[in-house]
């Protein structure tokens, strides 16, 4: 993610600063609590596309044992 773009960047709805989380590939607004994705090095600025920080982890899909 290019720095440059980083310190332009803000949240589409409060305005604030964003935090660029390298591992999960996402920008982090901490007071709307929402993780937006960066997506082939794109940053999606959509709220509707935007993580929900309190949400919890979606679960993994069960698997039936084997039989």
């Amino acid at each position: 993610m290019d720095t440059r773009l980083l310190d332009i960047l803000v949240c589409p709805i409060c305005k604030g600063p964003l935090e660029y989380d390298k591992n999960a590939q996402e920008l982090i607004c901490r007071p709307d609590k929402l993780a937006y994705p960066i997506r082939d090095g794109i940053p999606i600025m959509w709220a509707d596309d935007a993580r929900d920080l309190n949400a919890p982890p979606a679960a993994a899909p069960a698997t039936s044992p084997p039989g």
